[in-house]
C-alpha cells in the first residue's frame, strides 16, 4: 500500500497547493491512500466543511486536524456527521466528533486514522495521549482487520513525539507528527518496523512565520502592544508530505520518504518515483 500524508495545510495557498497538484502527486506515486492535516486551511484557523468537501473531491480519504479544530465555529455543530474528519482523540469525554477514522479507500484497503495532542506546551485538559492510544489499538489488528494504520501526533515537543513513535512501534504503519510548520529530517523506519517523522511540516507559504505574515508575527514578538490578527502568508505554497510504502502481508512500512514540491524549500521527491 502507497499512502501519502500531507502536513499542516494553512491558508489559501496552502489549499491551492493541495488542490492543484494532488492529482499529479496521486499518479506519480501510485498513490493508494491520501491523508491530510486541515487544521489551519481556514485563513490559517481551523477548516470547514466546505474546505473538507474540496478536500475529499480531490482524492483525500481522511482529514485530520489539531489545537485549531474548533476556530471554525460551524464545526462544532458538523463534524459528528463526517466520519473522515478526525479531530485529538485524547480531548475531553463529550466533546464532539472523534479520533478514529476507519474507511475502506477507493483501491480497496482497510485504512485506519488515529490523531491524539501531545501534552507538552499544548492545551490543558487533554487526557494522556500514550493510554489513549493503547486504548484504541487494542481493538485493530494491522495486518489483520486494518491494512494500514496511521497516527497523528499533534504536538510541540519532539521528544514526546519521539517517546509516542517508540511506544507503538510494531503496531501501526506510520505515526506523524504535525504543529510546528517545519519539517524535520528524521523520516525512517523504526525498529518495529513503523515509519516515524517528528514533523511532516506545512502545507504554505515559507516566506513567513510558520505560515503568517511576518509583520505581524515580529510585531509580537518587538512590541508589548498588540501588533494585530496574525494572517496566513499568501505567496507560492510548499506542499509538504510524506511517502510511506507498507508490506502487503504486515501493514508495516518498507520505506518512507519525504515529498516536498513548489515554493521556497528544497524539492524533495522519491528517488525510484522520479518520471
Amino acid at each position: 500500500m502507497r499512502l501519502l500524508y500531507i502536513g499542516d495545510v494553512v491558508g489559501r495557498s496552502g489549499r491551492e497547493a493541495v488542490l492543484d497538484r494532488l492529482g499529479e502527486l496521486r499518479a506519480r506515486l501510485r498513490l493508494d491512500a491520501i491523508v491530510i492535516n486541515g487544521e489551519n486551511a481556514a485563513a490559517g484557523f481551523g477548516i470547514t466543511r466546505k474546505i473538507c468537501d474540496a478536500f475529499f473531491e480531490v482524492g483525500c480519504d481522511v482529514i485530520t486536524t489539531g489545537n485549531h479544530v474548533w476556530d471554525q465555529r460551524e464545526l462544532v455543530g458538523t463534524i459528528d456527521a463526517e466520519p473522515r474528519l478526525v479531530r485529538p482523540a485524547n480531548m475531553i469525554p463529550g466533546t464532539p466528533g472523534r479520533g478514529l477514522a476507519a474507511v475502506t479507500t477507493a483501491a480497496g484497503h482497510r485504512l485506519v486514522v488515529i490523531q491524539v495532542m501531545c501534552r507538552l506546551f499544548m492545551a490543558p485538559g487533554l487526557d494522556d495521549p500514550f493510554r489513549t492510544l493503547a486504548d484504541l489499538l487494542r481493538p485493530v489488528v494491522l495486518g489483520g482487520n486494518a491494512d494500514a494504520i496511521l497516527v497523528d501526533l499533534h504536538g510541540e515537543a519532539t521528544s514526546e513525539k519521539m517517546a509516542l513513535g517508540h511506544f507503538v512501534d510494531g503496531r501501526v504503519s506510520l505515526v506523524a507528527g504535525t504543529h510546528t510548520h517545519v519539517p524535520t529530517a528524521d523520516a525512517q523506519v523504526l525498529p518495529g518496523g513503523t515509519a516515524y517523522i517528528t514533523d511532516v511540516g506545512m502545507s504554505g507559504d515559507y516566506d513567513s512565520v510558520i505560515g503568517m505574515e511576518k509583520a505581524i508575527s515580529i510585531g509580537r514578538f518587538t512590541s508589548s502592544i498588540p501588533a494585530g490578527r496574525l494572517a496566513p502568508a499568501s505567496g507560492e505554497a510548499t506542499l509538504c508530505a510524506v511517502l510511506v510504502e507498507t508490506d502487503p502481508a504486515t501493514g508495516l512500512a518498507r520505506r518512507i520518504a519525504p515529498v516536498r514540491v513548489g515554493g521556497r524549500l528544497q524539492g524533495a521527491f522519491p528517488e525510484s518515483d522520479e518520471p
